[in-house]
């Protein structure tokens, strides 16, 4: 783990500054990996939908930019950030982070999956920046073209592949936060972001499938449903919550959250918490989930 202390903040800033100067949109992390700086809408009702708008940081993702002197004072109005975010999808990069996780719990081998995705569908990952994660994950690089919009996703190729595109960020190298430092793989220092392989490409942009029944029955999870629950069975005291709803949302984003959640609820039971609490949280999943994608409606 790494250490943060005084220095951090200011290692923070001058990463970032490194960042920005070579076309990467940056806006300032706290230790959990999320925005720096509160929002200047919070608690106002109704909620307000600024995308920064209103000329006031603190938007998160949409506070990102190049330009040095508002990377200062984003930076100065943070003073305990330890990182920062690039923002993906924007200009000129145009950058598409691909997240390979590691979870042995889950039982993901995220590269493996990448591998046999690139074997089914003819594509090779160039050598580009990498990036390694406290947990022991990666992030691969990749710039797409001015005529693509690519999504976030999370597990939807593969589990344990999550995708930051428009409207996400990735975790800068050299940021710190609570679980250690983010920092680049050796050899892919001197590299340039390379371009997404047009099949990884397609793969990345296509309309999600709704899912399929058949007629008088229910839609059945496929292995997925099954690796989620075997997820929350493996969860100890302290994750039983984060687990549960973490695949939750991977089971609403793929279309049968509502088929999986007795399943779901009876693993996370079978761990040791409340019924209610089970069922609270998946209720809290399909929320969210919800939510993202009547947002990604109003983007489109």
């Amino acid at each position: 783990m790494a250490t943060i202390d005084r220095q951090t903040p200011t290692l923070a800033l001058a990463h970032a500054l490194a960042a920005a100067g070579r076309g990467l949109p940056v806006f300032p992390l706290s230790a959990t990996k999320l925005p720096a700086l509160r929002s200047p809408h919070h608690g106002e009702q109704p909620p307000t939908h600024c995308r920064g708008e209103c000329g006031l940081p603190g938007h998160g993702v949409h506070d990102a930019t190049t330009d040095p002197a508002a990377v200062r004072a984003l930076f100065a109005a943070a003073p305990r950030a330890t990182g920062y975010g690039i923002a993906c999808g924007r200009a000129p990069h145009r950058l598409i982070g691909v997240d390979l996780d590691v979870d042995p719990a889950y039982g993901s081998d995220a590269a493996g999956a990448l591998r046999q995705l690139a074997l089914q569908h003819l594509f090779t990952i160039p050598p580009t920046v990498t990036v390694l994660t406290p947990s022991g994950g990666r992030h691969l690089w990749l710039t797409g073209p001015a005529d693509a919009t690519v999504p976030n996703s999370a597990g939807r190729l593969a589990p344990g592949i999550d995708i930051r595109g428009s409207g996400g960020y990735l975790v800068g190298p050299g940021s710190v936060t609570a679980h250690g430092r983010y920092r680049l793989a050796p050899g892919t220092a001197h590299l340039t972001p390379a371009p997404c392989p047009r099949a990884l490409l397609r793969l990345l942009t296509r309309p999600r499938r709704a899912p399929t029944t058949t007629r008088g029955a229910a839609p059945t999870p496929d292995r997925r449903g099954e690796g989620l629950i075997q997820f929350v069975l493996a969860a100890h005291e302290g994750q039983r919550n984060t687990r549960l709803f973490w695949a939750a949302c991977r089971a609403y984003e793929h279309g049968f959250g509502d088929t999986l959640a007795d399943a779901l609820t009876a693993a996370a039971v079978r761990t040791g918490l409340p019924e209610h609490e089970a069922r609270a949280a998946i209720a809290s999943a399909a929320r969210l989930t919800s939510r993202r994608g009547e947002e990604t409606n109003d983007a489109t």
